[in-house]
């Protein structure tokens, strides 16, 4: 018995007029709602940063 399993497709609500629209959206099609983009920080970047600042605080003899 082989049953196939359909996903449906993920939804977000617009929070302007309640529509629903599909997840990957930036904007909604009845009122036009711009959805924030999300941001994507790097890890590797903010820990870079991070330890330049410290680094640099020691080094410079300032504690």
């Amino acid at each position: 018995m082989n049953a196939k399993v359909y996903k449906l497709p993920k939804k977000k609500e617009c929070p302007s007029c309640a529509f629903e629209v599909g997840e990957n959206e930036t904007h909604c099609t009845i009122c036009n709602y711009e959805f924030p983009q999300k941001k994507n920080y790097d890890w590797r970047v903010v820990t870079a940063i991070i330890l330049i600042v410290v680094l640099s605080y020691f080094l410079t003899g300032s504690f």
